[in-house]
């Protein structure tokens, strides 16, 4: 009797051990979800059992009661109203590498660009048509060499001096989610905030992310998505910068909305679209920026004297007709032309 008790139990034992390690090595189901945020739409896939939404959409909403110049409780709003304020851990690292960057891109990237995107329609505030004379006068409280951050508070050469993170917000909320998915232990995800995408580990075919760039086609309203090449990517970030979504014509002139920090004015280059590939979103969505403000020639020498940075352009050719410059890197992430 207790020999047929001790294999009981031996066999109980086993079946248990079995039950733990089929648990164990069970894969996680991907999950989907999406919604509205910072005005456009985000889409996340990962793998985890549970439903992450609400932890995730809570972080977003920190994220904008920091960054938004469209609410005015922000902290970003605030010190553009010169309050006393002592800065979050949000806005200090989005300043701090923004401040990086414009010294890296020698003045094409710079966060104190607010009263020219206000002043030419493409701002947080609405503003008037600007001719020489107010730009002129613009320019003389843009440059990010006159504002700085000490002991986490915003300290500006003169008090009509307002910051953006527009070019660069966005991309860095997709690494706060991001890093939140880490703490979480998840490895594979895809996070797209409005373009601006982070990847990590595979996709549920067990393959590479598929990202597309679009076609940089006309289209204010967004409707078109017509595909110029697909990339296979994991474990970077990625963003785009165009002016085929937000612009408005004139006196039958285009007018879109990068500008030039130190001109003053919107860009008229030919490159239509920027695709960066970095570390991370943030880094990659301000060098999107930066590139169109540069323009096809300069950023192209910026990509050669940065190896670890990779970028597919779309630029406007003879008669109009779609051209593509990449750098060597990319190579190695484009899979297809549709």
């Amino acid at each position: 009797m207790k020999t047929k008790k001790s294999f009981l139990w031996l066999a109980f034992l086993i079946l248990a051990t079995i039950w733990i390690l089929a648990r164990h090595n069970q894969q996680a189901n991907y999950n989907s979800i999406t919604g509205l945020v910072f005005g456009t739409v985000y889409n996340i896939t990962y793998q985890y059992d549970g439903d992450l939404k609400p932890e995730i959409e809570a972080e977003l909403k920190r994220f904008d009661l920091s960054l938004s110049p469209f609410n005015d409780s922000s902290v970003i709003s605030r010190v553009n109203r010169n309050e006393e304020i002592v800065t979050d851990t949000f806005f200090q690292k989005c300043f701090n590498r923004s401040m990086e960057i414009s010294r890296e891109t020698q003045g094409a990237f710079d966060i104190t660009i607010a009263p020219l995107a206000n002043a030419w329609g493409f701002g947080f505030k609405k503003g008037t048509f600007p001719d020489s004379v107010m730009i002129d006068s613009l320019l003389q409280i843009t440059g990010y060499d006159k504002v700085k951050l000490e002991n986490e508070k915003i300290i500006k050469q003169d008090p009509r001096i307002m910051l953006s993170c527009s070019a660069v917000a966005k991309g860095y909320s997709v690494d706060v989610i991001a890093r939140l998915l880490d703490r979480k232990g998840i490895k594979n995800y895809m996070i797209d905030i409005g373009g601006e995408v982070v990847v990590k580990g595979f996709n549920p075919k067990n393959d590479r992310w598929r990202i597309g760039i679009n076609k940089p086609i006309d289209d204010s309203l967004s409707v078109k998505q017509d595909i110029q090449t697909v990339l296979k990517v994991t474990d970077l970030g990625m963003a785009t910068s165009g002016n085929y979504r937000n612009f408005y014509y004139k006196d039958g002139k285009k007018y879109a909305h990068t500008i030039d920090p130190r001109t003053g004015y919107p860009v008229q280059h030919n490159i239509l679209s920027a695709t960066v590939i970095a570390e991370d979103c943030m880094t990659a969505d301000a060098l999107a920026t930066s590139f169109m403000v540069m323009g096809l020639e300069e950023a192209e020498a910026f990509c050669k004297a940065h190896p670890k940075i990779d970028a597919y352009f779309i630029y406007s050719g003879e008669k109009g007709k779609f051209e593509t410059y990449y750098t060597e890197g990319m190579k190695q992430y484009i899979t297809e032309a549709p």
